[in-house]
């Protein structure tokens, strides 16, 4: 599994069955993570990280458990910046951002469009044996950990 920049102080391991249970079971970590962190509830990224973490995880589970009996999510922080990763042990890498002939699923695509308007970054990450990935995406915060 890649892990974050080192760069980033604040860290947080989260591994759960692929079972649809990890959905919210991660969102609420995410939440819990974001506080003791002291980002602001009304901090722009805040809800809409929340989301994306949910999305990552719920695509996670519906097509990744058939392979990947866990997922795993990893939350990290510093100045003004929050990043997480989901990851499992199925080997597809999907597709993030559009190009000719590809587009990346709903859930996906709102994930992105998301990123994007924060003014985040997205990618994904494969494993060093290729037998799974990460899907990383960072967010800028206007108060959290410093």
């Amino acid at each position: 599994m890649i892990m974050p920049p080192d760069s980033l102080p604040y860290r947080h391991v989260l591994t759960l069955p692929a079972l649809a249970s990890a959905v919210r079971v991660a969102r609420e970590t995410a939440e819990q993570v974001l506080a003791e962190w002291g980002v602001a509830p009304r901090d722009p990224s805040r809800d809409p990280a929340l989301l994306i973490v949910s999305e990552l995880v719920t695509n996670s589970v519906r097509h990744a458990a058939v392979l990947s009996p866990h997922v795993t999510v990893v939350f990290a922080g510093g100045p003004g910046m929050f990043a997480f990763g989901v990851h499992d042990r199925h080997p597809y890498r999907p597709v993030l951002f559009a190009s000719a002939g590809t587009a990346p699923g709903r859930g996906l695509a709102t994930v992105m469009e998301l990123t994007r308007g924060l003014g985040g970054s997205a990618v994904v990450r494969g494993d060093a044996d290729e037998g799974g990935k990460s899907i990383w995406v960072t967010l800028p915060l206007r108060s959290g950990p410093r």
